[in-house]
């Protein structure tokens, strides 16, 4: 059998974390190094290894519940190789050290079961609902599987240079950061937007660290339902993006 597919070959790695291409996660187990990975996100395995959904405690069902954040996670452990990945999103592997990362959980693809995970809330002049206002703050030390629609961006925060993002485009940020959710206008119509320019909310990050942004202020359409007709063999309507996700800001 020929065919120019047998150029995907699995990439050969002793690496724990690697990238099998730029849209798939390749994670190696060892027996006692367990992963945590998004519900339905593993797309191929190799060897003796086991899926159980992780348990979340009540206090993590209450947050999920009243603030849309949070991860519903399956715990992967056993001897082999895993494969993760998510409607095609590009693929990006950070360390987390004890400066700790901030992010919207709808980006989190994997990580290292010893990572700690909270929902937080972000500061905000308006008290606004949507993307922005809570995240998930991950602290301790270890590996995250991050996931961007498109190339990103990491910008670099300074005391003397601070970064302002869309609040639909930002993916995660340094915990350390100070942060501030404003409306992006000048006028007293702070529920308006500010002229004709189709800009809405925006995150304004200040210290020292780094904001990662994607090239698209959609998010992709999570755990989304199967319909009929066009409109679901299309992703229109409901079947869409926005359909999907009306936690966007602007959705």
């Amino acid at each position: 059998m020929q065919s120019p597919l047998f150029a995907f070959n699995e990439v050969q790695t002793q690496e724990r974390w690697s990238l099998q291409n730029e849209q798939m996660l390749r994670v190696l187990l060892q027996g006692h190094d367990d992963v945590l990975a998004r519900k339905g996100t593993m797309v191929a395995y190799q060897g003796m290894v086991e899926f159980d959904a992780e348990y979340r405690s009540e206090s993590q069902v209450r947050a999920h519940a009243y603030t849309g954040e949070g991860l519903d996670l399956m715990r992967c452990h056993g001897q082999g190789t895993v494969y993760f990945a998510n409607l095609a999103q590009h693929v990006h592997i950070m360390e987390v050290d004890s400066e700790g990362l901030t992010v919207d959980s709808n980006y989190v693809l994997a990580m290292d079961s010893s990572l700690h995970h909270e929902v937080v809330a972000v500061d905000s002049l308006y008290g606004i609902s949507g993307s922005g206002k809570y995240q998930l703050n991950i602290t301790g030390h270890g590996k995250v599987a991050l996931m961007t629609s498109g190339a990103p961006l990491m910008m670099q925060v300074t005391p003397d240079k601070y970064v302002s993002c869309d609040a639909d485009a930002i993916v995660a940020w340094s915990t350390g950061l100070r942060v501030q959710m404003q409306a992006q206008t000048h006028s007293s119509g702070v529920w308006r937007r500010r002229g004709s320019t189709g800009e809405g909310w925006e995150i304004s990050f200040m210290g020292s660290g780094y904001a990662l942004v994607q090239p698209s202020e959609l998010l992709p359409p999570q755990n989304a339902m199967t319909g009929h007709g066009l409109a679901a063999q299309f992703g229109m309507g409901m079947q869409g993006a926005r359909g999907q996700n009306p936690g966007n800001v602007w959705s």
